[in-house]
């Protein structure tokens, strides 16, 4: 893969190119504010950006804002953004750019290295990968009358685990259940959700976002 990283820690920004570069990735730029973010992907078309969501000057959501203009500039930009606390809502602007090719996760998830590059990569195949905790956070605030209210517990599960970027071997090693079992699953909530197989966009991805909002 060919990578963009904006994170204005220098520590942790090195930190990511070592792990990345270690894993055979390559970093084609480097950046640490928001304007330098949205320049080198229009000037390298990277096949995914890692993006700080708080940056100078104003630490707020300043990374957040540059990954939404580059991807209004170069769209379809896979961006897989890092934030330090949880806040559901920027997963959610995030998203309004496009359905594919989007990740959330919190910063303590770089640690976990083999998981982190997985991310990476899933979201650079244009896949949506949430951190389980803001997918915790959007199942304990559902209300009652969604139109997610046909799906029974366990497809709920399956949902939320495939919100989290899991393929269905993965799904299938969680639950404790074979990869059959999980399959049905998929194609009860892809039937349940309204998704048929003519479907333009991925199954899989507007599934999520339903997930998402509900």
């Amino acid at each position: 893969m060919r990578v963009v990283i904006a994170e204005d820690a220098v520590l942790l920004r090195e930190g990511i190119i070592r792990l990345l570069a270690d894993a055979g990735e390559q970093i084609i730029a480097a950046v640490g504010t928001g304007p330098d973010l949205v320049a080198a992907i229009v000037a390298h078309r990277p096949d995914v950006a890692i993006v700080d969501i708080r940056m100078p000057p104003g630490f707020r959501d300043e990374g957040l804002r540059a990954a939404i203009e580059a991807r209004r500039r170069v769209p379809g930009t896979p961006v897989l953004v890092l934030s330090q606390y949880i806040e559901e809502r920027y997963a959610g602007e995030l998203l309004e750019t496009g359905a594919e090719g989007i990740g959330y996760l919190l910063k303590d998830r770089v640690a976990d290295v083999a998981d982190f590059v997985a991310a990476v990569r899933r979201v650079a195949g244009g896949g949506t990968v949430l951190d389980p905790e803001v997918v915790t956070q959007l199942v304990a605030r559902r209300r009652r009358g969604d139109r997610l209210d046909a799906l029974t517990p366990r497809e709920r599960e399956v949902l939320g685990l495939m919100a989290e970027g899991h393929a269905n071997a993965a799904i299938a090693e969680r639950l404790f259940v074979g990869d059959g079992t999980v399959e049905k699953h998929v194609s009860a909530i892809f039937a349940k959700l309204g998704l048929g197989e003519d479907e333009t966009g991925h199954r899989r991805v507007l599934a999520v976002l339903a997930y998402l909002r509900g």
